[in-house]
């Protein structure tokens, strides 16, 4: 049984889930009007990720029984400085809810709730390839200094990204 404490935490976790997709659902816009289609791309196949995480939890939460209540999603930013900015707002966004779900980790063996650790573990590596792709993309960036012909071959690679879904495992 999960208990009441760390149920609350699961929900703000989902809704946290939802509000990543969301995040990554602009910056594809943003991408995208600023003709980096690429980035776009591989912004989408972000928020679907996000979404395939969000139901991965809410699964969990159902199978645990828990009464889900579906907290507001809020309005996200959609305006950024550049492509460089875009990212490390990403990876700054990736950061915090790596706390997030370390803090949630904690709680759940604090708690002694093996269960919840482990699906927790789960979310908790996903996040480290998560900071390390985003860091790598931000270095390429860095790398070609707002040359355009390096902008351009960057937003190509980023083009052939797909979704994979890594809850699926």
């Amino acid at each position: 049984m999960i208990s009441k404490e760390l149920q609350d935490s699961l929900i703000q976790q989902l809704n946290k889930e939802y509000q990543s997709a969301y995040i990554y659902l602009g910056m594809s816009a943003y991408c995208s009007k600023e003709g980096f289609n690429g980035a776009a791309n591989w912004f989408l196949i972000q928020y679907q990720e996000e979404v395939t995480h969000g139901m991965k939890l809410f699964k969990y939460l159902e199978d645990q029984n828990v009464d889900i209540k579906l907290p507001l999603i809020q309005e996200v930013e959609v305006r950024f400085n550049s492509l460089l900015d875009v990212f490390q707002k990403s990876l700054e966004h990736e950061q915090t809810m790596t706390k997030n779900l370390n803090d949630l980790s904690d709680l759940a063996m604090k708690d002694k709730d093996h269960a919840t650790y482990n699906l927790l573990q789960w979310y908790v590596t996903e996040q480290v390839e998560e900071e390390a792709t985003v860091s790598g993309i931000i270095d390429h960036i860095k790398l070609v200094d707002g040359n355009g012909y390096g902008l351009y071959t960057i937003d190509k690679e980023l083009s052939s990204r797909v979704f994979v879904d890594s809850t699926a495992n």
